[in-house]
């Protein structure tokens, strides 16, 4: 089975910036979509940015124009660059990948934005 390790969370003042890498490990297949998730205490989890199929990026409307997704296909990893974090981005931030035999989720990163 696939296994998706995040890495790149952390504390970071509003205004700051951070990166978050996945790299998926295992046995693959045929790869559908691949992207970020992210979950507040007692809130849903919400989508934040994907790379679905053809190369489409989709973000969330929060998070346009502060935030990069990129993949490097070789290396079946999938980056976030998170420029002017708000205090509203913190959450725990799950790696996700939607390939032809189904869905496996990271175990997160904890991203925490604050003065």
């Amino acid at each position: 089975q696939v296994q998706l390790a995040e890495s790149g969370g952390g504390l970071v003042q509003p205004g700051g910036s951070l990166n978050l890498s996945c790299a998926a490990s295992g046995r693959s297949f045929a790869v559908y979509a691949m992207g970020w998730y992210r979950q507040a205490p007692g809130k849903e989890r919400e989508l934040v940015a994907i790379i679905g199929e053809g190369g489409i990026l989709n973000y969330a409307d929060s998070v346009k124009g502060r935030f990069t997704i990129s993949r490097n296909k070789a290396r079946n990893t999938v980056f976030l660059r998170m420029n002017n974090l708000k205090p509203e981005d913190t959450a725990v931030y799950y790696c996700y990948l939607n390939q032809r035999v189904g869905v496996n989720w990271g175990q997160g990163t904890q991203v925490t934005v604050s003065s």
